[in-house]
């Protein structure tokens, strides 16, 4: 099994974490937390269990409390077959939707102590997807090292998740709130979107040098099986379009949509588009 991030199926160590990557159906990310060189793990939306069981019994490892970000079946399938195996660990969710297993139900602001976890966790409640959905993350270490954003389906390389249950002002807040944090915070979501995702990106932005070079980027790394998440938030602010709904280039994209350029106008006119693509 390889221990490189690059790899569809990785196992890595970075800042006093051990991070893991597992791909699950079609494009989902099963992401596994835990303190370098311990043996207990934190898996975020295990939509399949035996895939993550695999890995465990390869590392050596048990798993010490799921986080969950949202209610569909591909982030939270897995749930009930884990419980069967560590029965009594805690499962973490969005309080404002129905999901069987949870037992901390989580409304957003909190700051807990996760077992497996060697550092604090912050909730940050990002609906729009779903009404309840949740990000989890862990505050930047020392020095330079990064925080570490599980963001579920809410923002996506070069996209952000489809309105199934709240509104686009609320969507829009919760990207905003997100953008917010330090541009150095990894950002690991839960599907592989990001070549899917580029050619709207290029098309609403096409004067965007940064985005050019990344595009780039993305098509050898995928041209080689190779991931494209985590990305650096800073590379989401200047090149995902839905993180730069207040600058004037995106805003002339969908000047026949939203005439005025209020932001919030104007990311529902990016993903309405999106949603015809």
């Amino acid at each position: 099994m390889p221990d490189l991030p690059g790899t569809p199926l990785a196992t890595w160590t970075q800042d006093g974490f051990a991070l893991g990557r597992i791909p699950a159906f079609r494009d989902n990310y099963i992401w596994l937390i835990g303190q370098a060189g311990g043996s207990r793990t934190v898996a975020v939306d295990p939509g399949e269990a035996e895939l993550l069981e695999r890995l465990l019994d390869a590392r050596g490892l048990s798993l010490a409390a799921i986080l969950l970000t949202h209610h569909h079946a591909d982030h939270v399938g897995g749930v009930a077959r884990l419980l069967e195996r560590f029965p009594g660990i805690p499962v973490f969710g969005p309080a404002l939707e129905s999901i069987t297993g949870v037992t901390r139900p989580l409304a957003g602001d909190e700051t807990l102590d996760v077992p497996g976890l060697p550092v604090p966790l912050r909730v940050l409640a990002v609906p729009g997807h779903t009404r309840g959905h949740l990000a989890y993350y862990l505050e930047p270490g020392q020095g330079a090292a990064p925080g570490l954003l599980f963001c579920g389906d809410t923002l996506f390389g070069l996209g952000c998740g489809r309105l199934f249950e709240g509104s686009p002002g609320q969507m829009h807040a919760s990207l905003v709130s997100l953008a917010a944090l330090p541009e150095n915070t990894l950002v690991f979501c839960a599907h592989e979107y990001t070549l899917l995702n580029l050619p709207f990106a290029e098309a609403v932005d096409p004067d965007n040098a940064v985005l050019a070079q990344r595009g780039e980027e993305i098509r050898r790394l995928r041209a080689r099986g190779e991931a494209t998440v985590p990305m650096p938030l800073a590379l989401e602010r200047a090149t995902n379009p839905f993180l730069r709904c207040a600058e004037p280039a995106l805003a002339a994209a969908v000047a026949d949509m939203a005439p005025d350029g209020d932001p919030v106008a104007v990311f529902a006119a990016l993903r309405e588009w999106r949603n015809r693509w």
